[in-house]
C-alpha cells in the first residue's frame, strides 16, 4: 500500500487514542506485508544472499515479521495500542543497525569476488565486472529505500505517541531550518576530521540562512554530514595535512518562494573525482576507503547506523543513501566534479505535504 505522506501531517499537536489507535491498525495491517517483501527479495538477490551479514538480516526481517503477524489482527483499545507500540517500538531498536549490516554484507561480497568465491563474476580481473552489477545496486536501492520507508512509518507513529513538541508532528517539523542543521552537521563532521587528522577545513555558510520549511531534521542531517564528510576528507587529503591552510568548504542554502525545491550546495576544492569514477560514487559496492578501515568496520559489530563514532570514510554507502534519503520524499542528490579542483554536491528538498512515498510496498 503507498502511503501518501500529506496524511502524516495533521493540525493536531497532540493525537488523540483514537488516532493512535487508526495509525496502530494501519501499521498492523502494512507492516506486515512490507517486511514479507523485504524477506523474499534478500532470499532471492543473486549471490549477496549468501554472505553472512545478509542472511542476519533476514533472520531479523523474520523475526519482526513473525512477532506481527502473532499480535491481534485489529487494534480495538488503549491496551492493545499500547501492546503494539511496545513491539513495534522494538522492531524499531532491533533494526536500527540493519543499514550497517547490510553494507558489510556489500563488503563480505566484493570481498568474495575478488577470492574467486564466484568465478563467473571475476573472469575479468582487470575490471573487476562486480562493481557494474545492475541487479545488485537495484537491488540494494529499492531495499534501502523500503527501509526508510518502514522506519518513518514507525518513528512518525512513535514520535505521535510523546508528549507534543512545538512545531513538530511526529517526526516531521514544519519550521525545519536547514541553516541550523547544516551548523550542527559541519560541528560533526569536523569533530570526525579532526579525530582522524587533528585539523578540518573551514565551512562558510552563505544564502537564505533564516528559510524555513517542512522536513525530517534527521534525514537532512544525515544527508548533509556525509556531504561535509566527504568535503573534509577529499580537502584534507588532496592538499596534505601539513597544509598551512586549506581552502573553505562553501555551502550556500538557496530558496524562495516560487522555487520548486530548497536546493542546498556543497562545494570543496578537494581535488575533484575522476570521470571515469562518477558513475562508481552511487554504486554500494565501490569506495575509496583504506582496505583496513573497512576490515574494522566489517569486524565492529555495535556500530549503529548514522554514529558518528564511524570512521571519516568507511564501507561505501554514504553516498548513495544520502540520494535514498532525499528521493523518498521527491527530491534528489547530484554531484558535479572538475578532477584537480574539486566537487559540488546539489541536494534538492521537496517541502513535504503532498509527495507520495516512491516505494512499491
Amino acid at each position: 500500500t503507498h502511503k501518501d505522506l500529506e496524511d502524516t501531517i495533521s493540525p493536531e499537536r497532540g493525537a488523540t487514542h483514537k488516532v493512535l489507535e487508526q495509525v496502530a491498525g494501519f501499521l498492523r495491517r502494512e507492516l506486515p506485508i512490507r517486511l514479507a517483501h523485504r524477506i523474499q527479495e534478500l532470499d532471492d538477490v543473486p549471490y549477496m544472499k549468501e554472505m553472512p551479514c545478509v542472511i542476519e538480516v533476514k533472520k531479523l526481517y523474520t523475526q519482526s515479521f513473525l512477532e506481527l503477524v502473532e499480535m491481534e489482527n485489529k487494534i480495538m483499545n488503549p491496551d492493545q495500542e499500547e501492546s503494539f507500540a511496545r513491539l513495534v517500538e522494538t522492531i524499531y531498536n532491533r533494526h536500527s543497525k540493519v543499514l550497517v549490516q547490510m553494507a558489510r554484507g556489500a563488503y563480505e561480497f566484493r570481498d568474495a569476488v575478488r577470492n574467486g568465491q564466484f568465478p563467473e563474476l571475476s573472469k575479468d580481473k582487470a575490471a573487476v565486472g562486480f562493481s557494474q552489477m545492475e541487479s545488485t545496486h537495484e537491488f540494494l536501492d529499492e531495499f534501502y529505500m523500503c527501509r526508510i520507508g518502514i522506519r518513518v512509518l514507525i518513528g512518525q507513529y512513535l514520535a505521535l505517541r510523546q508528549p507534543p513538541m512545538e512545531h513538530y508532528i511526529g517526526i516531521i517539523c514544519s519550521r525545519t531550518s536547514p541553516y541550523e542543521i547544516v551548523k550542527r552537521a559541519i560541528d560533526d563532521a569536523s569533530f570526525m576530521c579532526v579525530r582522524k587528522y587533528g585539523d578540518a577545513p573551514e565551512v562558510m555558510i552563505t544564502g537564505k540562512l533564516e528559510q524555513t520549511f517542512p522536513y525530517v531534521p534527521t534525514h537532512l542531517h544525515y544527508i548533509m554530514l556525509e556531504l561535509l564528510k566527504n568535503s573534509m576528507r577529499a580537502t584534507v587529503d588532496w592538499h596534505g595535512i601539513d597544509a598551512m591552510d586549506f581552502p573553505p568548504i562553501k555551502v550556500v542554502i538557496a530558496d524562495g518562494d516560487d522555487n520548486e525545491d530548497v536546493v542546498i550546495k556543497v562545494s570543496d576544492e578537494g581535488g575533484g573525482i575522476p570521470r571515469s569514477n562518477m558513475k562508481k560514487i552511487w554504486s554500494y559496492l565501490f569506495t575509496t576507503a583504506d582496505p583496513a578501515i573497512q576490515h574494522g568496520m566489517v569486524a565492529l559489530n555495535q556500530a549503529d547506523d548514522h554514529a558518528i563514532d564511524s570512521p571519516l570514510a568507511g564501507l561505501g554507502y554514504g553516498l548513495p543513501i544520502s540520494r535514498s534519503y532525499c528521493r523518498y520524499f521527491g527530491g534528489d542528490l547530484s554531484i558535479m566534479s572538475m578532477e584537480g579542483h574539486g566537487t559540488d554536491a546539489f541536494v534538492y528538498l521537496r517541502r513535504l505535504g503532498n509527495t507520495p512515498e516512491p516505494v512499491p510496498v
